[in-house]
């Protein structure tokens, strides 16, 4: 078990999407992202499993046949597609994907941003989350939508790098949200009443 190692992964994990997050606006989702890996049904699992270069839920999944600590989180993380499956009993489909509201779409590209530069520590490129896409997107149970913006965002992060994606984000995606631009506008105001401040 290696409790430190995990929870310096978590812990760099975080301060990634927490980086890209409030660099689009997303200051609470920003805040709250994956706090659920701290729970003891997450951490110990995470503890347990951890190998440092890939996510210990595949080690526990490879082992047990499940991971109980993916099961744990994807419940509670709306940033995952999987949170967004529901019955269609109605329609004689059983489950079926829902598409991703936009807020939390931009929270799973930072998070696939943000793993793929912690498990691949040094020799990040800004190709491979469309690579890790990519790779699983035949069997992807994902809403065609969602999967059409996502595979969008990250082919223009493979092209056009962060800061363009970033700026692709704010303009075009998150326009709508309010709330973000509120944020956006206490924190300018905020940097201008001290700027004014030192300078006089």
């Amino acid at each position: 078990m290696n409790i430190l190692g995990h929870l310096r992964t978590v812990n760099e994990h975080r301060r990634l999407v927490r980086q890209g997050c409030f660099a689009v606006g997303l200051y609470a989702q920003g805040l709250l992202h994956d706090l659920s890996k701290y729970s003891p049904a997450e951490f110990l699992i995470g503890a347990k499993y951890y190998q440092g270069y890939r996510s210990p839920n595949n080690a526990e999944r490879e082992i047990k046949g499940y991971s109980s600590a993916w099961l744990h989180h994807q419940g509670r993380s709306k940033h995952h597609y999987e949170y967004w499956v529901d019955y269609a009993a109605s329609e004689g489909i059983g489950m079926r994907p829902i598409k991703m509201p936009e807020r939390y779409l931009v929270e799973m590209v930072m998070d696939r941003i943000a793993a793929s530069k912690t498990y691949n520590k040094g020799h990040y490129t800004d190709d491979l989350p469309l690579a890790y896409f990519l790779k699983g997107k035949p069997v992807i149970k994902m809403h065609e939508d969602t999967k059409r913006e996502l595979e969008f965002l990250l082919q223009k992060l493979a092209d056009e790098g962060e800061e363009a994606t970033y700026s692709y984000i704010r303009k075009n995606i998150l326009h709508n949200d309010r709330w973000a631009g509120c944020i956006d506008q206490i924190i300018k105001k905020t940097r201008e009443v001290i700027h004014a401040k030192r300078t006089t």
